[in-house]
């Protein structure tokens, strides 16, 4: 008999939930089928059972050339591949997706099937809906709608609406297939991520609606950022046999539990094993304490990898200089006669916040990018390194500012197997006052440790 395995549940009133996608399934025998249901495994072996089930795409091979073969695919995967779960008691609901619903013969294949709520936008009846659960929304959204131009395409007016009229929800969730922001470096507009010009106005309607998190799949892999203030959880491990990167990327599930306190999840890879956490807002025990760091180089007031949910967290204050292209350190840590391990300062012509990983002697490093920091101009900000967030985990904001973003980055890992040296520099590098100096003598580095 198979252990069970304990499921986060909500801190007083709230839901428990499981979120997967891309299984790539639906064919008997197919390449997909025994990945598939390693992971539903794992789901049923959660307890208790989740209180209903968000799958993010894809759940079949589909793209065929007929509604018959279609057909035959969703009959497979719901009625043998997901016939141990009782939809009755344990609803499922469904985003489309590009082997799904690939043109207007699959939508309407996915309409007839599937019978999600109707309550969409015109045209997008079944495809694009909401799911009102006391004080929690749900809005599915169609990110390869054929009426606007297929994958990579989005409706917005109606996403506004829905949210400015279900204002009163406490937990808000949009769901789609697509992301929004590139994941692990795979990036391109319309295949891999909406289009660019959706970006913007589509993040607008989250940040503005009180949205908590944006959830998708497509890219094979777990990942976690945020924007605005606004999560990007992409989860696509529920059997699609190859990873996004192979050599880091896993098959999974996510469950996760929601309440008055935030949003915590645990990824499930196909043993059982907790790979990757995360809770949010970032988890911090009590008030931080704040020491100011003096300029020049000092010893680290800790060092090794953060482990356990800890953070670090740093507070920038200074003006800017006139434009120009040379680096500038704020913090850096090091080991006696080792470049930076960590390096973090403004580099470029538009002075643009950066954050350096040297993780491995003789690799290139990894580079994180954030905001421009306008010439000529006082700023204060916050920077985080929260490492069980993954390669999300580089968070920076505004002082006058609650919400975090994530440094933009192109690689599959954060500062989670980072071994934080036993020297830190303020002001300059760990080559003396003349690597890459701060030209700011006003600069105020604090930091604190949660």
């Amino acid at each position: 008999m198979e252990v069970s395995i304990p499921a986060l549940l909500p801190r007083g009133s709230g839901y428990q939930f499981v979120l997967y996608g891309d299984s790539c399934s639906g064919v008997p025998g197919g390449l997909h089928e025994k990945t598939f249901a390693s992971v539903n495994a794992v789901v049923r072996r959660l307890q208790p059972q989740p209180q209903f089930i968000l799958f993010l795409g894809d759940e079949i091979m589909g793209l065929a050339p007929d509604a018959e073969t279609l057909r035959a695919q969703w009959k497979h995967w719901l009625d043998a591949e997901m016939g141990w779960l009782d939809r009755r008691t344990t609803p499922i609901w469904h985003t489309t997706s590009n082997h799904a619903t690939y043109d207007t013969m699959s939508e309407e294949v996915f309409r007839e099937v599937l019978k999600q709520p109707e309550n969409g936008p015109p045209g997008q009846a079944g495809l694009t809906y909401f799911v009102r659960r006391n004080d929690l929304l749900m809005v599915f959204v169609h990110t390869s709608w054929s009426g606007l131009g297929g994958e990579g395409h989005v409706e917005t007016a109606w996403l506004e609406a829905t949210l400015k009229e279900h204002r009163d929800a406490r937990h808000k969730l949009v769901l789609g297939h697509h992301p929004v922001f590139p994941i692990n470096g795979f990036s391109g507009a319309y295949q891999r991520e909406l289009g660019p010009e959706y970006t913007g106005p589509f993040w607008d309607i989250l940040a503005n609606g009180g949205v908590l998190a944006y959830v998708c799949s497509h890219i094979l892999a777990f990942d976690v950022q945020v924007h605005r203030g606004v999560l990007q959880i992409c989860t696509a491990g529920a059997g699609t046999a190859h990873r996004m990167p192979e050599e880091i990327e896993y098959l999974h599930c996510v469950q996760a539990a929601l309440d008055e306190n935030g949003l915590r999840c645990q990824v499930l890879d196909t043993a059982g094993v907790i790979r990757e956490r995360l809770d949010w807002p970032v988890p911090i025990a009590g008030p931080l304490r704040w020491q100011e760091l003096p300029h020049g180089e000092t010893d680290a007031l800790f060092a090794g990898r953060l482990t356990g949910g800890r953070i670090v967290e740093l507070r920038l204050k200074g003006k800017t200089g006139s434009a120009g292209a040379v680096a500038q350190t704020m913090f850096s840590a090091s080991s006696p006669g080792a470049i930076a391990a960590l390096w973090l300062g403004v580099r470029g012509p538009k002075q643009t916040l950066a954050v350096i990983v040297q993780r491995e002697p003789g690799r290139s490093p990894i580079y994180w990018l954030g905001p421009d920091l306008a010439a000529s101009d006082s700023f204060d900000i916050h920077v985080t390194f929260y490492p069980e967030m993954g390669p999300g985990g580089m968070l920076y904001r505004r002082h006058d500012d609650p919400r975090w973003s994530s440094f933009r980055g192109a690689t599959a890992t954060g500062v989670e197997r980072l071994d934080w040296p036993s020297r830190w520099s303020i002001g300059h590098g760990p080559g003396g006052v003349n690597d890459r100096p701060c030209l700011d003598p006003s600069l105020r580095v604090s930091i604190a440790i949660g």
